[in-house]
């Protein structure tokens, strides 16, 4: 059973920073593109960033210059660092693979989410 699980969350002052960890576990082939997505209060899940298995990136408008996607392909992980955060990046942030099974199965997976909370 393939599952991620997020770290890092919690509550940041405007203007401070926070690391997010996700760390992918069970049996599987690869891992393919890994990503953060976020889910305000109200309002639907929406991309923050994406990482392929070579590294290259994308991010939302809303979090390019102060966010930062990163993986390690041998601990099977990625990270998001955020800085400069504000109170409008308030949500839960989830974690998302495509996970290869198998040389020829692949399947999206999605973490439990964690929450942000940014408020003086």
């Amino acid at each position: 059973q393939v599952q991620l699980v997020e770290s890092g969350g919690g509550l940041v002052q405007p203007g401070g920073s926070l690391r997010l960890s996700c760390a992918a576990s069970g049996r599987f082939f690869s891992i393919n593109t890994m990503g953060w997505y976020r889910q305000a209060l109200g309002k639907q899940r929406e991309l923050v960033a994406t990482i392929t298995s070579v590294g290259t990136t994308n991010y939302a408008d809303s979090v390019k210059g102060r966010c930062t996607i990163s993986r390690d392909n041998a601990k099977n992980e990625a990270y998001l660092q955020m800085n400069s955060l504000k109170p409008e990046d308030t949500a839960v942030y989830y974690c998302q693979a495509n996970i290869r099974s198998t040389v020829y199965t692949a399947a999206a997976y999605w973490g439990q989410g964690t929450q942000v909370t940014v408020s003086s």
